[in-house]
Order: C-alpha cells, then sequence, then structure tokens
C-alpha cells in the first residue's frame, strides 16, 4: 500500500498515512494522462478566430487592367491576397476545438496523475490546513514550513481564506476534491492535500 508523509502546518512530520492503492497506487498510462491533458487544454480553445478569404473581401470585382501590352503582371482582382486589402489565403475561420474521452479514461488519468506524484514523492499531506483570518504572509509561511514553493493546495471543502490567502502566491493553486483535474495535477511541482482532502479523493475517484 502507498504511503504518504504527514506534516503540520509547522513543518514538522507527524506520521505516515496510508493511501488507497485504487487512487493512489495504480499502474501509471502515461498515454492517458497525455490525452487528457491535450483535451483539457483543446477545449479551453474559444475557436473564433476569424479572417476573410478574398471571396468575402469587398470590391475587387472588375479586372484591374487588361491581360496584355500594360507592362503589368496579369492580375483578375485587386482583392487577390497579394494585394494591400486582399483576402487571406486559407484563412482561420471558426471551429469547436472539444476533444472527447471516456469517463473512465479521465478518472484513471487523474489516479495515474496523482500515482505519479506519490511515487515521486511530491505528494504530502497536511494534518490540517487551518487559517483564522486572511493573510497571505501566513499561507507563504505554511509553504515555507514545508519547503514548497511551487503547490497545489487541495482542502476537503470550499475555504475562502486558504483560496484568498494563496490567490496572491505565484505558482500556488487551490482546489477542491471536486475540482481537481489532471493538467493542475501535472503542472505544479507539489501536490498538498489535507487529511480529510485525500480521504475524500479517495471515496470519489477509487
Amino acid at each position: 500500500m502507498a504511503n504518504a508523509k504527514v506534516y503540520n502546518m509547522e513543518g514538522s512530520e507527524v506520521g505516515t498515512m496510508e493511501l488507497n492503492d485504487e487512487v493512489f497506487g495504480v499502474e501509471i498510462k502515461e498515454n492517458l494522462v497525455h490525452l487528457a491533458v491535450v483535451r483539457q487544454l483543446a477545449n479551453k480553445r474559444q475557436g473564433t478566430q476569424k479572417a476573410k478569404g478574398r471571396s468575402e473581401v469587398s470590391g475587387g470585382g472588375r479586372k484591374p487592367w487588361r491581360q496584355k501590352g500594360t507592362g503589368h503582371a496579369r492580375q483578375g482582382s485587386i482583392r487577390a491576397a497579394q494585394w494591400t486589402g486582399g483576402g487571406v489565403i486559407f484563412p482561420p475561420t471558426p471551429r469547436d476545438y472539444t476533444k472527447k474521452m471516456n469517463k473512465k479514461e479521465r478518472r484513471y488519468a487523474l489516479k495515474s496523475a496523482l500515482t505519479s506524484k506519490v511515487q515521486d514523492e511530491k505528494f504530502l499531506v497536511l494534518e490540517s490546513l487551518v487559517l483564522p483570518e486572511i493573510k497571505t504572509a501566513k499561507m507563504q509561511k505554511v509553504l515555507e514550513n514545508l519547503k514548497v514553493d511551487n503547490a497545489l493546495v487541495i482542502t476537503a471543502a470550499p475555504d475562502s481564506n486558504v483560496y484568498l490567502s494563496a490567490r496572491n502566491i505565484p505558482d500556488v493553486l487551490t482546489a477542491t476534491p471536486s475540482t481537481i483535474n489532471v493538467y493542475d495535477v501535472m503542472k505544479y511541482h507539489t501536490v498538498i492535500a489535507t487529511k480529510d482532502a485525500v480521504a475524500s479523493i479517495e471515496e470519489v475517484y477509487r
């Protein structure tokens, strides 16, 4: 069974926690992790870019000069791509970048990402994370105690004090078990989760 070290907010190790192998000890499938990341990034794209082709640009209905005898290169329209104000060749058009992925594949990709963090010893468990007030300095101090400067912090439930205290810290993101995703898990160097959050993740994803 996989294990993770448990720390308090002062950065002291206070024990270890057994992790459910159904979530944190699966066989890592890099292809599913890759597909999940590509899907997530693709689904963020709006796909609203648009430029006009030569058939959509106004004007240019008349041949600018006769075919021969002028000394100019032959031209059929002043709205061809080589003219100023002409249409774009193969212009970008609105499209849907959405990619689909089976639900079981998405869940397994997340398990693979979490397992990789555990195996690389980049998954830390906090005994608790309680901030009595919104104070960025206090959240920064917790991270310094854990010797972490790039982290995904997972709490069992939305905590406004933690969220507001962490949002101005570069390279730190807060999340809950229901909002974690493969891209964020892989993007941040370390994943920090409270004991309650770990239990919730195991309950939701096993």
